[in-house]
């Protein structure tokens, strides 16, 4: 992919840290930082190499969501273009798919300002850790739109009571309140983020990156599927990783005692 104009991207071994970086406008999303998130997602699944992706904002803040000049462009080309703003609203609905749907682990670094499509970015990370001083909002309806392409998100996030009360109302929440929805994981002072940080992707890098993509996989279907329709396919997943390489390489890292080939040293 071309340098990214919108996002800062650090590797570090296995993790590829991403940060939004328009912090003149609390990381609102353009259009352009919607593609190259989208871009960042399918390099790194393709790349043989990262396991993690960090997503994060510069400044002080993750994300206030939409850059509404971007709708204001997309009303002024509807003469030419009738669909130009379901073009734009539907790019950010494949931008959540796509981070959503990953066999990456994906993690979030909560700060400041998460607002609209930013709060939605927040529900498709795995992992969310957020700062004690983060404010939540989605302020779609009283701006006289709708949380459209993040709605199937929040409700699996927040289930529907909470995704409901929180769009209807478009109040604010604390990190404290959004721990006890279970919107974050775990809520920490500032200075505390990048510990807590380290140690999640101490977890994450110590699990088969294999195994953990097929989870992934396996747990969105549950989702939608009963219990008994699962049986035969978890069987044979679990089997396909038992006999693989990870499985082998696990259990007999277990077995003498030591760290498998890809837990960090």
């Amino acid at each position: 992919m071309t340098e990214p104009t919108t996002l800062a991207l650090r590797r570090e071994a296995a993790v590829l840290h991403v940060t939004l970086n328009r912090p003149e406008v609390r990381n609102a999303m353009s259009l352009a930082m919607v593609r190259e998130l989208i871009d960042v997602v399918k390099v790194a699944e393709a790349d043989g190499s990262t396991r993690v992706i960090v997503l994060r904002g510069a400044g002080g803040h993750f994300c206030a969501g939409a850059d509404l000049k971007d709708m204001a462009g997309a009303r002024a080309r509807l003469a030419e273009d009738p669909d130009a703003v379901v073009k734009v609203n539907a790019a950010f609905g494949e931008l959540c798919v796509a981070y959503a749907g990953s066999g990456l682990a994906i993690v979030g670094v909560l700060e400041g300002t998460v607002m609209g499509g930013g709060f939605g970015l927040a529900c498709v990370t795995d992992v969310a850790i957020a700062a004690d001083n983060t404010v939540f909002r989605l302020p779609e309806t009283s701006l006289g739109v709708l949380p459209a392409q993040i709605a199937p998100f929040l409700v699996e996030r927040l289930g529907f009571a909470e995704a409901k009360r929180l769009a209807v109302t478009g109040s604010r929440i604390t990190a404290a309140e959004a721990l006890a929805i279970r919107l974050v994981h775990e809520v920490c002072a500032p200075a505390e983020l990048e510990p807590a940080l380290q140690r999640t992707l101490g977890d994450i890098l110590s699990c088969a990156p294999g195994a953990l993509a097929a989870t992934k996989t396996l747990m969105t279907r549950a989702r939608w599927q009963p219990a008994e329709s699962l049986v035969q396919d978890a069987a044979q997943a679990f089997a396909k990783a038992a006999l693989g390489p990870e499985g082998i390489e696990g259990t007999t890292a277990f077995l003498q005692k030591r760290k498998p080939n890809w837990a960090p040293r």
